[in-house]
């Protein structure tokens, strides 16, 4: 906020209350009318208003408008390109290449672009596990951003933490800030710039807070590897024998709705890691997609979005009533809602768990072909682990549009991977193998034909499919082995029906089934064909035959 008439505002006097002794003078920022230095929530809330950022609706929750961008803008990430990064990054579509020069030039115009403003800055920590949790800072121009990275991080637990808090990564999120193509040789306005050497990352032109959090994570995903630990797009929960699992997807494909099971306790919905003593959420809190959200069939979820402390992402509601319509997709399908992990009843505290029993890769096959649930052999499940197959659903990235994009995500994550895809698959296979885990394809796409003719699979069934998976209820039934694929398939499970078991019989033609089965797999074939210099045979060797 620009404040030129320097009016004073709600949270003023508490502003530097919870001050770290650790100030922004490394960050080069000078002349700022005023820092807001850790507020809790409903200081936040507060500011929020005030600023004319937000609206308070039915049950508490703030609810914003993210202006321009609805969803992540993910081809206009950068990554500085210098000493340490040159041979380590996975420089491509993901991580395009910046060079040094030119992002102190932009950095240094966000400096002078910040004089005279107010800024909010919020220190936490990426990672549950003490022996891994980064600590990070958030710098923001919106309020609301402040609250969001309250909601989605650990936060410290003391005063004297907050004082002695020392960030080794830095996130400074300006949406009002537009970068200049012709000069930063930008596609567009919007940037999204890392800089490992520096410690930094700068956002600009973009409202949508989950940059904040993925930029976090993309640092988790660099550095920790680099410690041998896997970090892991994945939601995880644990049941109550101790057993974890772990669920690989990317956003759409439920990995916040099947790992949010009342029966087991949520260990994290979306960013985890795996060390040599267990698993631990990356957060400490959620952020789930809440189009079409009911009641009835995500009732914890559902509760969140009345609750104080929450934030929604263009919702629809009534000015007059403050009423919310989660079926109104007339702003954007990717309506979300970010709230502490604790307003899941069944979260476990500490956010960590042991080694997972099961990993579960979720895949919204578009087409309609792929079986609900398949077991993988080791090799196969590391070949499905680095080609990451799956639909993008509508609104979750910049100009998606209806329906939904069939594509592969090495890794089911990415556009947040660092390392090439074979480096995260080859500590996942010594995890994997040390640990005995079995590995689950789960389809939560369409069946009875592709998008448009077929019908999405129930929530139900799938999570019937689940259950019996994750309480050893089909090591004893039959299975067939997929003739395109090679996994097996389970014959029967109970409370789910022929017609979703064998997708091949809910299509009303068999040859069209057949025909479009061969085109995804030749898909696979030559999706895979980019990674088979860097993947071992045997790995490579355990994808589809037609």
């Amino acid at each position: 906020m620009n404040n030129l008439l320097d009016i004073k505002t709600p949270c003023e006097a508490q502003a530097q209350s919870l001050k770290a002794d650790y100030g922004l003078a490394y960050l080069g920022l000078t002349n700022l009318r005023k820092v807001y230095w850790n507020l809790p929530s409903e200081a936040l809330y507060e500011e929020t208003t005030f600023r004319g950022e937000g609206r308070v609706v039915r049950g508490g929750p703030m609810l914003v408008d993210t202006g321009k961008h609805t969803a992540r803008a993910a081809s206009d990430k950068f990554v500085v390109r210098e000493s340490s990064t040159e041979d380590r990054i996975w420089w491509g579509q993901y991580n395009r290449p910046m060079a040094p020069e030119k992002f102190d030039l932009l950095f240094q115009r966000l400096q002078g672009f910040l004089q005279g403003r107010d800024l909010f800055v919020q220190d936490c920590f990426g990672g549950a596990d003490p022996d891994y949790r980064l600590p990070v800072r958030i710098v923001t121009e919106y309020a609301w951003h402040s609250l969001f990275a309250r909601n989605m991080f650990i936060k410290p637990r003391t005063n004297d933490e907050y004082r002695r808090h020392v960030p080794e990564f830095t996130v400074i999120s300006i949406p009002s800030f537009k970068a200049f193509p012709q000069m930063d040789q930008t596609p567009s306005e919007t940037f999204i710039a890392l800089n490992f050497a520096q410690r930094l990352c700068i956002i600009g032109n973009t409202g949508y807070a989950g940059e904040i959090k993925k930029s976090v994570f993309t640092v988790l995903n660099y550095l920790l590897p680099l410690q041998g630990v896997l970090s892991m797009h994945c939601s995880a929960n644990v049941g109550k024998d101790g057993q974890s699992a772990l669920f690989f997807g990317l956003s759409g494909t439920g990995k916040t709705t099947l790992s949010a099971d009342p029966l087991r306790g949520l260990v994290g919905d979306d960013e985890t890691g795996w060390s040599d003593r267990g698993i631990f959420n990356f957060e400490d809190g959620c952020y789930a997609k809440v189009i079409g959200l009911s009641a009835s069939a995500e009732p914890q979820i559902h509760a969140t979005t009345r609750r104080f402390g929450t934030i929604l992402e263009n919702v629809a509601y009534d000015p007059v009533t403050r009423v919310i319509d989660l079926d109104d997709e007339s702003r954007t399908e990717n309506t979300r809602a970010s709230y502490p992990l604790e307003y899941i009843d069944n979260a476990v505290p500490d956010k960590m768990a042991g080694h997972p029993k099961d990993i579960v890769l979720l895949t919204c096959d578009a087409s309609g072909v792929m079986p609900p649930i398949a077991r993988l052999t080791p090799n196969q499940a590391l070949y499905h682990f680095i080609s990451g197959y799956t639909s993008k659903i509508a609104g979750t990235e910049v100009g998606l549009g209806k329906e939904p994009e069939i594509t592969f995500s090495a890794c089911f994550g990415a556009p947040f991977m660092v390392h090439h895809p074979a480096y995260y698959a080859e500590i996942l296979k010594r995890r994997m193998t040390r640990h005995g885990a079995t590995c689950w394809l789960v389809n939560t796409g369409w069946v009875g034909g592709p998008y448009g003719v077929g019908k999405r699979i129930s929530i139900k069934h799938t999570r019937a499919l689940l259950n019996a998976a994750l309480d050893g209820k089909l090591d004893g039934v039959p299975f067939y082995t997929d003739p395109v694929f090679g996994f097996e398939v389970p014959k029967v499970c109970p409370d789910v029906p022929e017609s979703v078991l064998y997708p091949a019989q809910s299509w009303p033609d068999k040859a069209s089934y057949d025909s479009k089965y061969r085109q995804l797999a030749a898909r696979f074939i030559e999706n895979f064909r980019k990674f088979e210099g860097d993947t071992p045979p045997e790995v490579s060797g355990a994808g589809p035959t037609i």
